[in-house]
């Protein structure tokens, strides 16, 4: 049986290096982009030899230890620890919401549980006990004037919705903290591959019974494939049935990216803008992924990308699902047309529409391959 996987970022890749690797399988690989590793893809730019995430920043963090030691077979890690901080009001705060972002936002030193007491008060006054919507979710978690000032704005920018509209379940993902921590994740391992995230891909793909083809949509090679082809799908499913039940929502994004002429442009990797009327949502400084790398840490110039979020248009590269209800609904009808193909497997981020992190989608990739792959081939 030959097989043909659909996309060249983590779910898929993992696909083709485990069924090439453990079942000897003869596999194609084929993206539609001139790059592998998708949305993960990183680069270094000639002017600096800055190692840039080409699609917004990419931090490795889990707690699974088996997909930790499976990524390891292809990269060791750096132990960067990310710390974002966000620009509101003309001042910057600790992100995510801690105790320090609390203790400056309200102009006053307090022990956690003084913390915890102030909030509970400033929680009370809108008394709400079933959150309907992110706001009303935000608020229950951490008071009006918090969200007002640190969520609202952008959020608004980011989903270009009025988060009363978007589902409670998004502000979930946003860690609140009433201790001095400041680390964005609290997985067990965490890092940037110390030889950029383009390695890795090349790396897992670096096998003969793979054969690679970019530049490459699934349409122009489709009418191509015999009866029996093993299709592995990780691009848009509404795309692969040509829109039949109309067409899923998106988040995108724009990048507008620039060399400075200085050292340090901002002192860390990211830096948010939580305000509504600051037109983007984050600027992203890459040379700090890398500490180690000393030539590039102490270069005077530095890369930047400013990050906007849009919503998707055909054409444009889908990054977020938008998981409300129409959605979802939408997607199980192409799930359920999918499953009549009994050749035919959806999966990573986009095909099975979901918001993975990267730890995610190569603990699905794994377990797809066990249980889903590894059994056609008698293994």
């Amino acid at each position: 049986m030959h097989t043909i996987i659909v996309g060249a970022g983590f779910w898929g890749a993992v696909i083709a290096e485990r069924m090439a690797s453990v079942l000897d399988a003869e596999v194609t690989v084929i993206d539609e982009r001139p790059h592998i590793g998708g949305n993960c893809h990183s680069s270094l730019d000639e002017e600096t030899g800055i190692e840039c995430h080409r699609y917004g920043s990419h931090i490795f963090h889990t707690s699974n230890e088996e997909v930790w030691n499976y990524i390891n077979r292809f990269s060791a890690f750096n132990g960067y620890q990310h710390k974002v901080f966000t620009m509101c009001r003309g001042k910057v705060y600790t992100m995510p919401i801690n105790l320090s972002t609390i203790e400056n936002f309200y102009g006053r030193h307090m022990t956690p549980s003084e913390a915890e007491a102030f909030l509970q008060g400033e929680i009370a006054r809108d008394h709400i006990d079933n959150p309907a919507n992110l706001e009303e979710k935000a608020i229950s978690l951490i008071g009006r004037p918090l969200y007002e000032a640190f969520i609202q704005g952008y959020t608004q920018k980011q989903w270009e919705h009025d988060p009363k509209l978007l589902p409670a379940y998004i502000i979930t993902r946003l860690p609140f903290r009433t201790s001095y921590n400041a680390n964005y994740f609290a997985d067990p391992w965490q890092g940037v591959p110390v030889d950029g995230y383009f390695k890795i891909f090349e790396r897992m793909l670096d096998n003969p019974r793979i054969t690679l083809r970019l530049e490459t949509s699934f349409e122009s090679v489709r009418d191509s494939l015999s009866a029996d082809t093993l299709v592995i799908y990780t691009g848009l499913p509404d795309r692969l049935f040509d829109y039949r039940f109309g067409e899923l929502e998106w988040r995108s994004l724009r990048c507008e990216w620039e060399v400075v002429p200085v050292r340090d442009w901002q002192g860390t990797a990211v830096m948010n803008y939580a305000d509504k009327d600051v037109p983007y949502t984050r600027i992203h400084e890459f040379k700090h992924y890398h500490p180690e790398r000393t030539r590039p840490m102490l270069s005077p110039r530095s890369v930047i990308c400013r990050e906007y979020s849009r919503t998707w248009h055909r054409g444009d590269e889908a990054y977020y699902p938008v998981n409300d209800e129409r959605n979802n609904a939408l997607y199980a009808k192409y799930q359920a047309e999918a499953a009549k193909n009994p050749n035919l497997i959806l999966g990573g981020r986009l095909g099975a529409y979901r918001y993975w992190d990267m730890d995610k989608a190569i603990a699905d990739a794994l377990a797809t391959f066990r249980e889903k792959i590894a059994p056609r081939f008698g293994k």
